[in-house]
């Protein structure tokens, strides 16, 4: 066994890498069968899934080795490790706001469980959580972004927020529903047309999976 003089007298580059940047991130599966939602494609979501979302896992483990290159370098200018910074950001809430996109999906589209009346209660009713959600929405289209439903933990309470990319997020938000407005999302079935998008959206959510993310938060905020 090592002794601790020795690890410390090993070059940073040769020791095994510390979870921080050990680039070791899977993409997870997704859960349905992307051959049976109503309205979205199965070459669409497979699209999505393999280009956008496993892109970014990939170019994440990539960027985490090199950030582990960089912190060993005295001499790396300030400005390229900050763009090595910014790239983990943006990679890392792609990732998240993918798999809560793609987590959400592959239900029947009928709300229920303890999140409809919890939003029902913060919007006046449930109707008007979800038109404020929809025009969210609609403000991206022909752009990018996203439009995500969180519980904040600081304030305890919900809100629909608007993204213009990955980075964007209120602080202590904890997104329980993910829409994905960027055009990659929706153009190979809908073309411009990104209001009939956000409705086949609406038809395949899995409220189950949001109320449980719910439930989580709330033991969250709790604590």
């Amino acid at each position: 066994m090592a002794s601790s003089d020795s690890l410390a007298q090993t070059p940073a580059a040769a020791r095994p890498p510390v979870p921080a940047f050990a680039g070791l991130h899977q993409p997870k599966p997704l859960r349905f069968d992307p051959a049976k939602l109503d309205g979205l494609s199965e070459r669409l979501i497979k699209s999505h899934w393999e280009n956008n979302y496993i892109g970014s896992v990939k170019t994440l483990n990539m960027i985490e080795g090199r950030l582990a290159a960089a912190l060993a370098d005295p001499d790396l200018p300030p400005v390229v490790y900050g763009g090595l910074k910014r790239e983990e950001l943006h990679r890392t809430g792609s990732i998240i706001l993918h798999e809560i996109y793609f987590e959400g999906l592959g239900g029947n589209g009928r709300a229920g469980g303890s999140i409809k009346q919890a939003l029902a209660t913060a919007f006046g009713s449930f109707e008007t959580w979800e038109a404020d959600f929809r025009r969210t929405g609609m403000s991206l289209a022909g752009g990018s972004g996203w439009t995500v439903l969180t519980y904040n933990l600081h304030t305890r309470s919900l809100h629909n927020q608007w993204a213009w990319d990955h980075m964007h997020g209120a602080i202590a938000g904890v997104p329980l529903l993910a829409l994905d407005m960027y055009e990659h999302s929706f153009h190979m079935d809908y073309g411009t047309a990104a209001a009939k998008y956000v409705d086949a959206f609406f038809r395949n959510i899995d409220w189950e999976v949001v109320d449980r993310r719910y439930a989580q938060a709330l033991r969250g905020g709790a604590a």
